[in-house]
């Protein structure tokens, strides 16, 4: 038995546009009855907001395929301190999963300072959060990137925002999201699989396959979002196979070619159809 953990942004869509094999792909998943969830370092929507987005492109899938940063974190936190208090910077997918976590949102005197991603962030939150983190309240971030993709470009990220209170403070923030062991064991565990049985699939080196390789998962870069094939060379670490983009992937071959292989070595082989990719045998 194989699962899966799929990136969103870059590998099933690219803004409002769904990517050419990310249905049909699905699809056989379903069909097949094979696990997956789509994980993404996005907090500021809940799962059955993701869900009602992948539906609308035309996805066969419900809130239950959907594991969020924001759902990482507030298991992280409940975890470390049960019934805790967080003063929160971030939106609803945030604030949602933390009360559903038993957390309470503070103005004052929290037990940690959690940054997420949001629209209407202002210098005034960045002040007051200073303020508690000086004052000892710890300092989680969902996640480090520094920039988020919209449909105008990019916007300044979470980690960005983290970056100021950590440089102001002198404070490190612990990150749950991608490519924190954190988020991807709890979203192998929600598949109830083994690192070994568990495929990241993803379009960005730093995060999906960096997190993937960590925790000895398999891992499929797809040159669909931010890594292009010449930027291999830069990083010490490779994806079990590289390919153009979901539509050259299909769950029989994947299932047949990891099934076969013991030893992971990397070698330079034929891909799924006419693509190379990176292969471990």
């Amino acid at each position: 038995m194989y699962g899966y953990l799929i990136d969103m942004d870059g590998v099933i869509y690219r803004g409002s546009q769904l990517i050419p094999g990310a249905v049909e792909f699905i699809h056989e998943l379903r069909s097949a009855q094979a696990p997956f969830l789509f994980l993404t370092n996005n907090s500021q929507r809940t799962r059955r907001d993701v869900a009602t987005k992948l539906q609308r492109l035309g996805m066969d899938v419900g809130p239950e395929h959907v594991f969020t940063c924001a759902m990482a974190t507030a298991r992280f936190l409940a975890a470390q301190k049960p019934s805790g208090t967080a003063f929160v910077i971030g939106e609803g997918g945030l604030l949602t999963a933390l009360h559903s976590n038993g957390y309470a949102i503070v103005d004052r005197d929290p037990d940690y300072v959690v940054v997420g991603e949001g629209r209407l962030i202002n210098f005034e939150q960045a002040e007051a959060a200073l303020k508690m983190i000086l004052n000892g309240a710890r300092l989680v971030a969902t996640n480090l990137d520094p920039n988020c993709p919209t449909a105008d470009g990019v916007r300044p990220g979470c980690g960005a925002l983290v970056a100021m209170l950590e440089a102001a403070s002198g404070v490190k923030a612990f990150s749950v999201g991608k490519p924190s062991p954190v988020m991807l064991r709890g979203a192998r565990k929600e598949l109830g699989l083994s690192a070994d049985q568990t495929i990241v699939i993803g379009d960005t080196m730093e995060t999906d396959i960096l997190g993937g390789v960590q925790m000895g998962c398999r891992t499929i870069l797809v040159l669909s979002g931010s890594t292009r094939r010449e930027d291999l060379g830069r990083y010490a670490y490779r994806p079990d196979l590289c390919v153009d983009s979901i539509a050259d992937l299909s769950h029989s071959y994947l299932i047949n070619e990891f099934s076969r292989r013991a030893t992971p070595t990397i070698r330079v082989g034929p891909g799924v159809g006419s693509h190379a990719v990176m292969e471990r045998t």
